[in-house]
């Protein structure tokens, strides 16, 4: 069961870049972020428009003087304070997540950025050898893998209740996308531009959700891909609203994942199902706290979040904050990320190499996989759905 009680010497003094009014995302950073009492929020750039943004960010109760016009000023700034902010998270279109995240690091501070971490793989390749450089934690926001059944099902695939692993599927595919609402909707126009969201749409923005999870369940690491794409609205060309890639992966084991944004009807679509030589798990976002496993010859079992038949041990399937049966949600979820992301930086800054090496985040290791997917699907797709190889 969670720990109310635990705390850091001192709360990690944190700033944003990004999630300004009418973000997507920036409540779930904010909410996240001081759910724990881990994180203050004490300073942001929340806005290009720079009195809108002080507003706003007056209005979430910081001082006026810390709400700055653009991250170089928050930066620079800050690094002048002896109260300055330690951290920050990025919560800005894609093709500016390099810059910024880059930034960040060279004043010193530990980063969360959402994905995906660059549009270029030797972008992301240097922001891992620079965040290493400067002895700063450079985490990526995979907001769904703080879910205690997905630690259950890594525990299980770990401990051999499945088998090898020979078959993964995975699906983001939701219908919200399936007429041209990005003729109304900021957050979906910049998402079908190119220049800002990079060379995919649907790949990069909801495909790399269950590819990350995937990935961290098993261990599994790609060898080649084929990917198919389509822009069922016209208008998205060259960007795809819908893809089914095809993977191989070392050791044997293949896989498919369909992302999709014109899957009319359907919320999320969002599931990880990893099939074994003795068993198979399923996740569904939609039902978070459950997890089929499915033994052959037996009836199927649902295993529910918070049961004492779990492999409690380790701490991502006993992050509790509310007895079995009561439902645990999305909030829940990326606050036990911050709270993982806050354990992380408190060892850095204590130097604590022993607790990173076995501190499980999302990290930037996480963020290079998933540029390489999404580059790979586009180069495969566009050259005649073709075999690639992934490195």
């Amino acid at each position: 069961m969670f720990n109310e009680e635990f705390q850091l010497d001192a709360p990690i003094r944190w700033g944003m870049v990004g999630g300004g009014r009418g973000s997507e995302i920036g409540y779930s950073h904010r909410a996240a972020a001081q759910r724990d009492r881990l994180f203050t929020f004490v300073a942001a750039a929340l806005d290009l428009d720079a009195e809108r943004g002080r507003d706003f960010g007056t209005k979430l109760g910081l001082a006026p003087e810390r709400c700055y016009p653009d991250y170089k000023t928050l930066f620079a700034e800050e690094a002048k304070r002896e109260d300055g902010i330690q951290a920050v998270s990025i919560a800005t279109p894609n093709s500016t997540h390099y810059e910024i995240a880059k930034a960040a690091l060279e004043a010193g501070l530990h980063v969360i950025c959402e994905k995906p971490a660059t549009i270029h793989v030797e972008d992301a390749l240097e922001l891992k050898a620079l965040a290493e450089k400067q002895n700063k934690m450079l985490a990526v926001m995979y907001g769904y893998t703080g879910f205690q059944m997905v630690h259950q099902a890594r525990e299980m695939v770990r401990r051999g209740d499945i088998g090898a692993v020979r078959v993964i599927q995975m699906s983001f595919a939701h219908g919200f996308h399936n007429t041209e609402i990005e003729k109304n909707s900021p957050g979906a126009k910049w998402r079908m531009n190119p220049e800002v969201s990079g060379p995919s749409f649907i790949i990069g923005d909801c495909g790399t959700h269950p590819f990350y999870m995937a990935g961290m369940i098993t261990g599994l690491k790609v060898k080649s891909l084929m990917c198919s794409r389509q822009s069922f609205i016209e208008s998205r060309a060259p960007l795809e609203d819908n893809a089914h890639v095809l993977f191989q992966f070392e050791g044997g084991a293949v896989g498919t994942l369909w992302a999709s944004a014109i899957n009319s009807g359907s919320m999320h679509q969002q599931k990880v199902r990893i099939v074994g030589e003795k068993a198979s798990l399923e996740w569904w976002d939609e039902y978070p706290n459950q997890l089929r496993y499915e033994v052959q010859g037996e009836p199927v079992r649902i295993l529910e979040r918070g049961m004492g038949y779990l492999h409690n041990d380790d701490p991502g399937v006993s992050a509790n904050r509310q007895g079995g049966g009561h439902a645990e949600g999305f909030f829940e979820s990326w606050a036990n990320l911050y709270h993982r992301y806050a354990l992380a930086i408190d060892a850095y800054n204590r130097n604590d190499k022993a607790f990173l090496e076995s501190h499980w985040y999302p990290d930037i290791d996480g963020g290079i996989d998933g540029v390489k997917m999404v580059n790979a699907c586009v180069k495969s797709a566009d050259n005649g759905a073709v075999w690639v190889d992934y490195d």
